[in-house]
């Protein structure tokens, strides 16, 4: 073989080893993409869907048993309050149901609370009529029956109840809750006895002056009360004084203070100057 064709045949094989490699990086390469597409198939559910049973309606515990049988996954992504429907249940959900989704997806839902909302009363005694009850439905409260008792002044909200229970600012209800609001229709013509309030709480007085057909003027206190213990006062002074006699619709203002002592003391000194 001469020097010539010994290069020629060097330069040949070196051609078709570089060929040859080419050729199995070529073969590995589609195999390797081959084993990719399938592990990306079996990983991803690639084609296998479920349908989408109907969670709404079911309480988190049934939904999350119903969803894992089709092989789907439970998230609460917010909660809501709403009277419609029993508390604790799905009220929303996505994907809707009957809906497609893969294997492994997540269903997420609204759930309504379960608790009952709660509001906090606002002032409304001696408001005019109209202006309490839109304040009250901003706040989600009802007016149901309305009642008329005598008082000094017409057309104002004397009283407000849930049931029989007499109300005051600041009392938490739940919303949605039926209230009966209590009106004033001026004076009436007939004189009645003034009770004895001296050792009751706010709350008691407004329905005892009620029955009298008296209503509740201005109330101090001797203390300024805060949330924690403002049922806790009583009252140790009132004017009139029990046992007079008041024109029906009239008012009576009253004094409070959590010393139990002072309406004692108020009471043994009413005894004697009655007695002299």
């Amino acid at each position: 073989m001469t020097k010539k064709s010994s290069k020629w045949f060097a330069k040949g094989s070196w051609s078709r080893l570089i060929l040859i490699n080419m050729c199995i990086a070529a073969v590995i390469a589609v195999v390797g993409l081959i084993v990719l597409i399938v592990w990306l198939r079996n990983y991803t559910q690639h084609g296998v869907e479920v349908e989408v049973p109907q969670v709404t309606g079911l309480y988190l515990t049934e939904a999350e048993t119903l969803l894992k049988g089709e092989r789907l996954n439970l998230q609460v992504i917010d909660s809501t309050f709403t009277r419609k429907v029993p508390l604790g249940t799905i009220v929303e959900q996505t994907p809707p149901a009957q809906s497609h989704a893969k294997c492994g997806r997540t269903v997420y839902v609204i759930v309504n609370a379960t608790q009952h909302k709660h509001v906090v009363l606002p002032e409304v005694h001696d408001m005019s009529y109209r202006q309490a009850e839109n304040m009250l439905k901003q706040l989600g409260l009802q007016v149901g029956d309305i009642l008329y008792e005598p008082s000094q002044y017409r057309d104002l909200v004397i009283d407000l109840r849930l049931d029989t229970m007499s109300l005051e600012a600041g009392a938490r209800v739940e919303e949605g809750s039926v209230l009966t609001m209590v009106i004033g229709q001026g004076q009436g013509t007939e004189m009645v006895t003034v009770p004895d309030l001296r050792g009751k709480h706010l709350y008691e007085i407004r329905s005892l002056l009620l029955g009298q057909r008296l209503t509740l003027g201005t109330y101090t206190y001797d203390e300024e009360p805060t949330d924690d213990n403002r049922d806790e006062y009583i009252v140790y002074a009132q004017q009139p004084d029990a046992g007079m006699s008041l024109l029906e619709g009239s008012s009576v203002t009253v004094q409070l203070s959590t010393n139990i002592e002072k309406a004692v003391t108020e009471d043994n000194e009413q005894n004697e100057e009655n007695f002299f």
